[in-house]
């Protein structure tokens, strides 16, 4: 899994995508929602950025923030049930993740 403390090697990985998807960092930007100076200043301080901001780039890039941020392998030892759970995710807006997730959290709290 990346690590999610390292804001280079997080930039390095978008970056990477960015430039194989053929998108300046303008366009990224622009598709993202949030403005090339934020890019710009995660790139040359090597902050690191929200799940929000990096939520917004992955589907701009047009991938899951759990296809960014596992490899591979580590996709591969999920069960289907939990793969079709994180496409389900993933699919969802900011919104309706924010309140599945507070629904998962008030089942939890009567089991």
């Amino acid at each position: 899994m990346l690590d999610l403390s390292d804001g280079k090697m997080i930039y390095e990985k978008l970056d990477k995508l960015r430039e194989e998807k053929g998108l300046t960092i303008y366009k990224l930007a622009e598709k993202a929602g949030i403005s090339k100076s934020t890019l710009y200043n995660w790139r040359d301080r090597h902050s690191i950025p929200s799940l929000l901001v990096l939520d917004s780039l992955c589907g701009a890039l047009g991938i899951t923030i759990i296809d960014f941020l596992l490899d591979g392998d580590e996709l591969m030892a999920l069960t289907e049930e939990q793969k079709m759970l994180l496409d389900e995710l993933g699919s969802l807006s900011s919104e309706k993740r924010k309140e599945l997730i507070n629904l998962v959290k008030v089942f939890k709290r009567n089991d």
